[in-house]
């Protein structure tokens, strides 16, 4: 996992969406979301980006820290 900026919305209701980020240098806007869940890691979400790249952001809200997934880490397939 690597530290990243992120710009999220955080609804009232505790929902995060996470709207675009940066990794390694370039900014990426989030075209859609889709699967969440929350893991040891942090609560989980699926991203995709232009050129329909897939990454996995990771919120850990102790440390209010953003964290990615390399795409294709640990997943055969990720969008669902």
């Amino acid at each position: 996992m690597e530290p990243v900026e992120v710009s999220a919305r955080f609804d009232a209701d505790g929902a995060v969406t996470p709207l675009r980020f940066k990794w390694r240098g370039e900014e990426y806007p989030v075209v859609s979301t889709g699967r969440r869940w929350q893991g040891k890691e942090g609560h989980h979400v699926l991203v995709l980006v232009p050129n329909e790249m897939v990454f996995e952001l990771i919120f850990q809200a102790a440390e209010t820290r953003w964290y990615l997934k390399q795409p294709g880490k640990n997943r055969s397939n990720p969008v669902g």
